[in-house]
């Protein structure tokens, strides 16, 4: 029960607001806001502290609408929104673990298909659920969907 993670992004918040990194205060105290949000869905105090797994979770969900941001701008046609997301989604990006390359992923997607012994796309789900416990924190989900639903394209 690690509590580093909050107290990084805190410090990198003042250190944003000495440099007037307007958009990096802004991430930052969306982060910090969102952690609030979470203890208090939790029914805590707001005065505590997530632990950095609960952080994280919280990081992933902030990445995760940022992407869905961008799609939702890129098919409005909307760039300037998209550009503004996507450096936002960068700043998020450097307090969550590095994922893993596509290469790997495809390696133990086609490891556990064999391990399990599945053939066909029918059972693609225990594939999908036996590499996402495995691969969880390291690999992205739609990543992962998209290499398990390759397997079964060829």
């Amino acid at each position: 029960m690690v509590l580093v993670l909050q107290k990084e992004i805190r410090e990198q918040l003042k250190d944003a607001m000495r440099a007037k990194d307007t958009t990096r205060v802004s991430v930052l105290r969306g982060l910090l806001a969102a952690f609030t949000n979470e203890l208090v869905a939790q029914k805590r105090p707001p005065q505590e502290e997530l632990t950095d797994e609960e952080a994280l979770a919280v990081i992933k969900r902030q990445a995760k609408q940022r992407k869905d941001s961008m799609e939702q701008f890129e098919q409005g046609g909307r760039p300037e929104l998209v550009r503004a997301e996507k450096d936002e989604l960068a700043i998020i990006n450097t307090f969550l673990p590095a994922q893993m390359p596509r290469k790997e992923i495809e390696k133990a997607a086609r490891a556990k298909k064999t391990e399990l012994g599945i053939t066909d796309k029918a059972n693609m789900g225990k594939i999908m659920a036996s590499l996402m416990g495995e691969l969880k924190g390291k690999a992205d989900g739609t990543e992962v969907k998209a290499v398990v639903e390759s397997l079964f394209d060829k």
